[in-house]
């Protein structure tokens, strides 16, 4: 049996990344000593607050259809499940190697690109008459965090 999941729950998973997201960006920025790059990171992480209140702010938007549940689910199980599926897959709680803002910017990129996957392959698991296309929006989003952090780490490499 598969599992379809309305907009409400990506929804839900996005503002949860992005939560984590601005977390790793906050630890990074407190462990690094250079100023320029602690305020990079914080700008970064602010970001990430800015996606998660713009996530919020679609969800609020849905139709009624896009945010009915598609399984019955009368305990709320599949809510903590979304929740520890975005608090794995993305950002995830791990050591943050801080002896180079290189690093930090390659390990922030990678959970970028991750991100865009995670939602590539949600795509999938929504039915098109469910707001499937509204996913593009996240995506949009987190393909304009990559392009940020891709251009930073080749003006770091040029210094």
């Amino acid at each position: 049996m598969g599992y379809d999941f309305n907009m409400d729950e990506i929804f839900e998973m996005a503002e949860q990344i992005e939560k984590n997201g601005a977390k790793f960006y906050r630890k990074a920025a407190e462990e690094i000593a250079e100023s320029s790059n602690k305020d990079l990171l914080l700008d970064l992480a602010q970001m990430e607050d800015q996606h998660q209140k713009t996530f919020a702010s679609l969800r609020t938007q849905l139709s009624k259809d896009e945010n009915a549940p598609t399984v019955f689910d009368p305990d709320g199980e599949a809510a903590l499940y979304l929740r520890a599926l975005a608090d794995i897959r993305i950002f995830f709680e791990k050591e943050i190697d801080v002896t180079s803002m290189e690093k930090i910017l390659k390990e922030a990129l990678l959970a970028e690109k991750d991100s865009i996957v995670f939602y590539l392959g949600m795509k999938d698991l929504v039915p098109d008459d469910l707001g499937k296309e509204k996913i593009d929006q996240i995506i949009k989003e987190e393909m304009a965090h990559i392009k940020l952090l891709s251009n930073k780490l080749v003006a770091l490499k040029q210094q």
